[in-house]
């Protein structure tokens, strides 16, 4: 594989995340039933989409402050600094349920934003909306008005959010319909396949957009569409 570029991960914010799913069923078939959020969650700040190398985290909210908690948010800060950039941080709230306490407000939005980190995907909950930071998006799991006890537990390691596993490093793709993790190997040829796609989408849509369409008509145009190569 080579060497990808923030080139590459900027060229795929030019598309929605369903559609680059629709490519991943292709390049990578395998995946075709992991690798993506699966459930709706709150869009906050989103404008569009985003693409970037990925961060983790765990986080938990009802329990008294661990012994070493300000040492963990400051090294948790460190590690978010950290190249590769530009980055997104994805959460898991380890909570049973999730989402009892905010980690994510108008300061940690700002800090974020401000250490080169785009965006966030967390199944916990998030506040201040209307003090979030202008140009931070985030899918979170609900909106709540307390921080409880947030602190960092760990980050760097595996997590899991509503059914999308991710590690450090990855690539994700989110937009305001959820968040999917793109495997390295087959980012580059993602573009190619989405406009042979887009190609043959515009042979059917033509085709059912015309006034006289019909079920011949629609499978003339899908026999065209399937010729497309």
């Amino acid at each position: 594989m080579s060497s990808l570029s923030n080139k590459d991960l900027i060229r795929l914010q030019s598309w929605d995340t369903p559609t680059i799913c629709n490519a991943l069923d292709i390049a990578s078939p395998e995946r075709r039933l992991e690798g993506f959020t699966s459930k709706q969650l709150v869009s906050v700040g989103v404008a569009g989409s985003v693409c970037a190398y990925v961060k983790t985290a765990q986080i938990i909210t009802k329990s008294k402050p661990l012994s070493n908690a300000k040492e963990q948010r400051n090294d948790y800060y460190r590690y978010i600094s950290d190249d590769p950039k530009p980055s997104v941080i994805i959460i898991e709230d380890e909570d049973n349920p999730p989402g009892f306490g905010a980690f994510w407000g108008e300061v940690n939005s700002a800090i974020h934003l401000g250490l080169g980190v785009k965006g966030l995907v967390t199944n916990g909950v998030v506040r201040d909306l209307d003090q979030w930071a202008n140009g931070f998006s985030a899918l979170a799991g609900s909106i709540g008005p307390s921080h409880a006890y947030t602190q960092i537990k760990e980050f760097g390691n595996t997590v899991r959010v509503f059914g999308m596993e991710a590690k450090d490093g990855d690539i994700v793709h989110f937009d305001k319909h959820g968040a999917v993790i793109i495997p390295k190997d087959v980012i580059k040829s993602i573009p190619e396949i989405i406009e042979q796609q887009s190609r043959k989408e515009a042979v059917i849509l033509e085709a059912a957009r015309s006034p006289d369409f019909s079920i011949e008509k629609l499978m003339s145009a899908m026999k065209d569409a399937e010729e497309i190569h």
